[in-house]
């Protein structure tokens, strides 16, 4: 098998792996579309599923993409010793398909370093260009 098949396999075995983001579908066919840029969240939920699988995936491409540009970073740091683990959306509030803002709070659960942990924010969302994106979150 050439290193290119070798590859492939790893990524369709990726794409049939259960989404991070709780949906219950294969990643391939849920947040994995937005991340290919294959279709776009219809709600600022959605998008926060995908922001969250994102950082379970490491794509550092989407989550830049789906940045609100006056407060998108430079890069999106990610620690190799953290893994995400569970979403649990606590509430949302507007962010529909007609909506112009959105909020979405959530606790986001992760392992790191042999322990457990929860980040809980309140994400605010807006469309921007047609498209939802993030615009920044306040931890609670």
């Amino acid at each position: 098998m050439s290193s290119g098949d070798a590859s492939s396999l790893r990524d369709n075995r990726s794409m049939a792996k259960k989404c991070a983001c709780g949906s219950g579908a294969a990643y391939g066919e849920c947040c994995g579309r937005l991340h290919r840029g294959e279709a776009q969240a219809r709600t600022a939920e959605e998008l926060m599923r995908s922001r969250f699988s994102a950082f379970a995936v490491e794509d550092e491409d989407y989550l830049l993409r789906s940045w609100h540009p006056a407060t998108r970073p430079g890069h999106v740091g990610f620690d190799p010793a953290m893994r995400w683990t569970r979403l649990e959306i606590v509430r949302a509030e507007d962010g529909g398909p007609g909506d112009g803002k959105g909020v979405v709070e959530f606790r986001a659960h992760y392992a790191a370093g042999g322990e457990d942990g929860v980040l809980h924010e309140i994400s605010r969302f807006v469309r921007h260009d047609g498209a939802w994106v993030y615009v920044r979150g306040k931890t609670l």
